[in-house]
């Protein structure tokens, strides 16, 4: 029996498993397939407190899990395929080797960014592709560049990339905007931002670097070759939780419903990071939800200790 499992090992897990190591919890930690999440595939990180000159989300990651594993934090290499929250205390989870039983539950399984499914993508993230401004638009100063998106998070991440770049370029299928009325006007008024109408993104073209995107206009089937610093891709994220449908309540867009101290609908469960803020989507504010749903989590345990226990009847003696 566990005191707490965490399920996930981006900032949000990481941080959950430091704060509950210790409140000596000695809590398990259950990394999934994606050792790190998201950060673990950051190649600069210039904007995380404490590190003056940056470092690489590698390294941030490797800091962290060291930090968590000082503090008594138990790490299994696996992912979780099953969970049964519909019981309550104790919280029964698979893995492909495994089965286990724990008191609470903290779920930090993140989200992934929507991508555009073309050549080239995955092979070049990280060297002029990105799904994140705030993380990487220092690097493209005096740079061109394309953002892919029409609704409210391409206008706003595109206005903020203004100030670096030369040209932003909006690449929208439609002829018209998803994004609020307010957001619109702002872009139109921005002398640094031009949109391009009913067009896709095909490919993606560099070796060590973008420098070029293959564009095609949906309406007329032409397609050309655009030379580009930088590709930005914003339509939309996947929070990772198919495997707890049915277990807690999520909103339309699958990300799970917490309440202001990160509580699900199932007393004892917890979440933290992506797999439910769906737009700070930043290493330092996962890493504060971390913290919070491991102090919530103490809390609950600890509540729980509190609790009159059943009295078992003494075995009759012949």
């Amino acid at each position: 029996m566990e005191e707490v499992i965490i399920l996930g090992s981006g900032m949000a897990g990481l941080t959950a498993a430091i704060y509950a190591a210790r409140a000596d919890l000695s809590p398990l930690l259950i990394t999934g397939n994606e050792l790190g999440g998201q950060i673990a595939t950051t190649t600069d990180v210039e904007n995380f407190p404490g590190f003056p000159e940056g470092l690489t989300g590698p390294q941030l990651y490797e800091l962290m899990f060291k930090q968590a594993q000082r503090f008594g934090t138990r790490v299994e290499y696996d992912e979780v395929v099953e969970v049964d929250f519909t019981h309550g205390s104790p919280f029964r989870l698979k893995t492909h080797s495994a089965e286990y039983e724990a008191k609470a539950v903290i779920v930090a399984t993140g989200a992934r960014p929507r991508k555009l499914g073309v050549p080239g993508e995955d092979r070049l993230i990280g060297r002029g592709v990105s799904y994140c401004a705030t993380c990487d638009g220092f690097f493209f100063r005096g740079k061109e560049l394309i953002v892919v998106g029409g609704g409210d998070s391409a206008l706003q991440e595109g206005l903020f990339l203004t100030k670096f770049a030369s040209r932003v370029n909006i690449v929208h299928r439609r002829d018209q905007l998803r994004a609020g009325p307010v957001l619109q006007a702002r872009a139109a008024r921005n002398e640094k931002i031009h949109f391009i109408w009913n067009t896709v993104v095909t490919e993606i073209i560099g070796d060590s670097a973008v420098r070029a995107v293959r564009l095609k206009n949906v309406k007329t089937g032409e397609e050309y070759e655009r030379p580009i610093d930088g590709v930005f891709v914003y339509i939309g994220h996947i929070p990772n939780t198919t495997l707890f449908r049915g277990q807690l309540a999520m909103d339309e867009e699958g990300y799970l419903i917490v309440d202001t101290r990160l509580h699900t609908s199932v007393p004892g469960v917890f979440a933290a990071g992506e797999v439910h803020d769906k737009i700070f989507r930043q290493a330092i504010t996962s890493a504060g939800f971390g913290c919070m749903a491991a102090m919530e989590a103490e809390k609950y345990l600890a509540a729980l200790e509190d609790r009159p226990q059943p009295v078992q009847a003494a075995a009759a003696s012949g």
